[in-house]
């Protein structure tokens, strides 16, 4: 997906449609924020990380069918950032691309 530079936008800080630069945010590191939570242990158990064979106590069973991997494609995170007041804001909803590419 090809994205110009430069967009007009509407700046909810100006109040009006001004000139923004645009940016593709950094990419920052997934850190698990409490590993036996209630829903980590679910999501866990769901991804198949607890499953299988042997003595891990009521999370012992055959092993099951996986789920279905990963999605091919990520979620563009846009930072827009106004050329007038300076300041930066993000899109609402992000687009699925494999490439983003800034012309």
């Amino acid at each position: 997906m090809k994205i110009p530079k430069t967009i007009s936008r509407y700046c909810p800080f100006c109040k009006k449609h001004t000139k923004h630069k645009v940016m593709e945010s950094k990419k920052r590191s997934k850190g698990t924020t409490h590993p036996l939570s209630r829903g980590s242990k679910h999501r866990t158990k769901k991804r198949g990380e607890w499953r299988g064979m042997g003595n891990k106590g009521k999370y012992s069973r055959p092993t099951s069918p996986k789920r279905s991997g990963k999605k091919l494609s990520k979620k563009t995170d846009l930072r827009y950032n106004c050329t007038v007041c300076k300041k930066t804001h993000v899109q609402k909803k992000g687009k699925r691309t494999k490439k983003l590419e800034l012309i």
